[in-house]
């Protein structure tokens, strides 16, 4: 009976020597290598079929662009950012994990691969996806403890076709959302990055002028850009172009991993960073206090399940319950303002804004029938107890230097 097995597969060397390793090591017959577009550069899918060609491998490539492309949307709801910056690398992954499991069923293989080391968030959410299904989960890299210098003279020995491992001094990972570099000298959080590893964004500042762009909301969705019905994967790659010209979404931060390394990571996200900076704009027009201050509870769990790869947990899924039903009012148009790398709004409308021009107009005497003199209570009320509480500290500080005031205030009066 024959083995076969579906790669994740890039055509990096990683994936590379992972072929002929699930044939020698692991006993499968035939290596199926799937490459799942999820907005890369064309000449990653050039190398990834060159390469496959060269290793006389069978290979797919399946477009999940738009189903990528909607769970950016979902989390642009969700105003979904993992320690300040937006989710890119982490929601396509699941995404990529589906594509290969589909293949994998329809061409009837055993087992599902990947090229992922044990140290970095992508094995996991890989296999969260895998795991659900019942086909055998293989990680050679991981497994058999390979270094990226065994690689190399492994690649080498087998003539397999890579540059001698020389994938440049980045390691750059690139979709419609993000595009993550790290690596190299950016281990080192001492180290200030060139310019050169930015593809995306110029440097904040070097484009003189500004730009306004204006963002539409149906429950949540953008769905339009300057006015004009765009769908998610075209407003994206409009949207980078646009607010990367002026230096918009970059990020330098050291990052919690799942597995507790702290690492350091440069993202560029120009779109996500416009659509993210719009959608909350709007909602603090049409949400109350009491909204804002509870979804940001919901944005919290939303982000970090979105980070591990379970975007299809229960937890989720009743997330999306709620945004369901608040997101409703979530409806309208912002425009923001690029400039010199920044992304702000300057203008919000919505027939669900929760705000009334005339009540907090200066030049308004009255609101509702309420006269401004009504507010002296309240600010009497204000802060009484804090001012409370202050005093009986200061009451009990001054007991316990000799007075015998008791805590409450009351006692005998200190002697003249």
């Amino acid at each position: 009976m024959t083995k076969r097995v579906a790669l994740a597969f890039s055509g990096g060397l990683d994936t590379t020597v992972c072929v002929p390793l699930l044939e020698e090591e692991y006993g499968y017959d035939e290596v199926v290598g799937v490459t799942v577009d999820v907005g890369q550069p064309a000449e990653e899918f050039d190398e990834a079929e060159e390469t496959a060609q060269a290793l006389d491998l069978e290979h797919y490539v399946v477009d999940a662009k738009t189903e990528f492309a909607e769970l950016c949307f979902d989390s642009v709801r969700a105003n979904a950012t993992y320690q300040g910056y937006p989710l890119g690398t982490a929601l396509a992954r699941p995404v990529i994990a589906e594509a290969i499991l589909g293949v994998a069923e329809e061409h009837d293989c055993d087992a599902l691969a990947h090229g992922c080391t044990g140290k970095g968030n992508d094995q996991l959410r890989f296999e969260t996806v895998w795991r659900a299904s019942d086909k055998e989960v293989i990680a050679p890299v991981r497994e058999l403890g390979l270094t990226r210098e065994w690689e190399i003279e492994y690649a080498d020995e087998k003539g397999l076709p890579v540059e001698g491992g020389n994938e440049g001094a980045w390691s750059i990972d690139t979709n419609l959302w993000s595009r993550s570099v790290e690596g190299d000298d950016l281990e080192d959080p001492t180290y200030v990055p060139p310019e050169d590893i930015y593809d995306w964004t110029t440097t904040p500042g070097e484009v003189e002028g500004e730009e306004l762009v204006e963002i539409g909301f149906e429950m949540g969705y953008p769905v339009t850009l300057n006015g004009e019905a765009v769908d998610s994967v075209e407003l994206i790659e409009e949207l980078n172009e646009i607010a990367g010209a002026y230096g918009v979404g970059r990020t330098d931060m050291m990052e919690d991993r799942m597995l507790g390394l702290k690492v350091r990571e440069n993202y560029e996200h120009p779109a996500a960073t416009v659509l993210l900076t719009a959608h909350e704009a709007l909602e603090q027009l049409v949400f109350t206090k009491s909204e804002r201050d509870f979804k940001q509870q919901i944005d919290d769990q939303w982000a970090q399940q979105g980070y591990k790869g379970l975007v299809n947990s229960p937890l989720v899924n009743s997330l999306e319950g709620y945004l369901d039903a608040g997101q409703e009012k979530v409806t309208g148009t912002v425009t923001v303002k690029l400039q010199g790398g920044q992304c702000r709004p300057v203008a919000r409308d919505s027939d669900y804004g929760v705000y009334s021009e005339s009540a907090a107009s200066f030049n308004t005497e009255t609101v509702d029938g309420i006269e401004q003199a009504d507010a002296t209570g309240v600010a009497k009320y204000h802060g009484f107890q804090e001012r409370l509480a202050n005093r009986v500290l200061e009451n009990v500080k001054t007991g316990e230097n000799g007075e015998t005031l008791a805590a409450d205030g009351s006692g005998d009066e200190p002697e003249e």
